[in-house]
């Protein structure tokens, strides 16, 4: 019998398994919402083919001894598990499964660690409210943007899918695209990617002075903890900013400045000193098609922000978007290691890896006064139509949501689907509450709509 083939950990998975902790588990978790249902026997095939057609997904911590140099994942023929579930419908099915999502993490030892449950609902009758209180904003006020589900007319059957990926294996857009390819599997439809949308070439950005990044940036301040470890979710959809055509800036440079704006404002509220900012911003660089690379396949850079632009940058949003724009294309343009040279140091197979893991830790924990105040992941728009045919439709809403341990303790994901922007609250619970996450919340509505300004 052939032995299964053994590839050793790339470096984000190595520095992942090193940190990782039982009171904060690594995890993504993707929502997708479907207008009808789905059959179960036939979604299951289907996700099947689509790992078989994606085998790299299929995948376990291989065993190894104590003094070896590296991890190494194991390559499977067919899924340990399986990884397509049904749980019981009811009224707190939608909350539950939020919670797993957060909670429970799919192992690294049986292939492959993402899992996939399908949770039914039956909408209510038109006119009534429908909110989780748990994992789901209240209702909208003010321009009446914000909303937490579709409307209903009448009562109605629909599908949440819940895809939980073990983040030290996997990312979203990756899990993404394994979903795209079931959904065309399942429904005979046509999931390939749209195309990117084509932007004019930027002349060079002048240089400009910017927040050192050897200096401590501000930490998100602590609001009302809550006694359960692990992460809280808050999940909302709101309308995308108006951008004026030909703007010098994109949707994400708007996310971006209105993240930063949301934490200056909530730092001043918990009597925080003015800090600079800097803001973790995850880059993909690969094809969405069926090409795409499974795997961690996101780099990592950090957008700083000055306090001073922070404390003026409503009063001259114009510049400030101009200026966050000319950082956000110069860091995406260059050329770098996922996590910068310094991670491919510490993780060279030069010592066994359970002395690498005690450095890697140490350092962390180090390094934490200078780590990113925060994370902003923009999915941006979903690239594939995610339609399973006519019975159960084309989804949505789909939200993302990336891991918040500490010491950022909070991160921020936005996707966009139908027109309409699906936002991701995560945080910590040794740092912030559910009512601390509706705050932040109603703060980076109002600060995304003070983006939507005349270029």
């Amino acid at each position: 019998m052939t032995p299964p083939t053994r590839i050793p950990f790339p470096v984000v998975d190595e520095v992942s398994r090193h940190c990782l902790q039982e009171e904060e588990p690594e995890t993504v978790h993707i929502e997708v919402h479907l207008p009808g249902r789905l059959d179960r026997s036939r979604l299951r095939k289907a996700f099947l083919e689509a790992l078989h057609r994606h085998p790299r997904i299929l995948m376990r911590e291989a065993p190894g001894g104590r003094y070896r140099r590296r991890y190494e994942w194991e390559l499977t023929t067919e899924p340990d598990v399986e990884v397509v579930t049904f749980p019981e419908p009811g009224r707190d099915a939608l909350r539950d499964a939020r919670t797993r999502a957060l909670m429970e993490t799919p192992p690294l030892s049986l292939s492959p660690p993402i899992r996939l449950e399908v949770v039914e609902e039956a909408g209510p009758p038109e006119g009534s409210e429908a909110t989780d209180l748990v994992g789901v904003a209240p209702p909208g006020k003010g321009r009446g943007e914000r909303r937490d589900q579709p409307p209903q007319s009448g009562t109605r059957h629909s599908t949440v899918l819940f895809l939980t990926i073990n983040h030290t294996a996997l990312d979203g857009p990756a899990c993404l695209r394994i979903l795209a390819t079931a959904a065309e599997i399942y429904g005979g439809k046509d999931n390939s990617p749209a195309a990117p949308p084509t932007r004019t070439p930027e002349p060079p950005a002048p240089t400009e002075s910017t927040p050192s990044n050897w200096s401590r940036p501000a930490r998100v301040a602590q609001g009302t903890p809550e006694n359960s470890p692990g992460n809280g979710l808050l999940v909302t959809e709101l309308a995308l900013p108006h951008r004026p055509k030909g703007s010098p800036y994109t949707v994400n440079d708007q996310l971006m400045v209105t993240t930063a704006l949301t934490i200056a404002h909530w730092n001043k509220e918990h009597g925080e000193t003015p800090r600079p900012l800097r803001i973790t911003m995850p880059v993909d660089d690969r094809p969405r098609d069926t090409t795409m690379p499974i795997g961690n396949g996101t780099r990592l850079v950090e957008v700083p922000f000055s306090s001073g632009e922070l404390k003026h940058g409503p009063d001259d949003m114009p510049a400030f978007l101009r200026r966050t724009a000319q950082r956000t294309r110069a860091l995406k343009s260059l050329t770098r290691p996922q996590l910068g040279h310094g991670a491919g140091l510490l993780t060279a197979p030069v010592t066994p890896v359970a002395w690498r893991a005690a450095l890697t830790r140490g350092l962390r924990r180090a390094a934490a006064p200078w780590t990113s105040t925060t994370l902003l992941s923009n999915i941006g728009r979903i690239p594939y139509p995610l339609d399973f045919g006519e019975e159960a439709g084309r989804a949505h809403a789909v939200w993302f949501s990336a891991p918040a341990r500490m010491p950022r303790g909070l991160t921020v994901t936005t996707a966009s689907t139908a027109g309409r922007l699906h936002l991701a609250l995560r945080w910590s619970r040794a740092l912030l509450s559910h009512g601390d996450g509706a705050h932040l919340r109603d703060l980076f509505e109002h600060y995304l709509h003070t983006t939507e300004v005349a270029p």
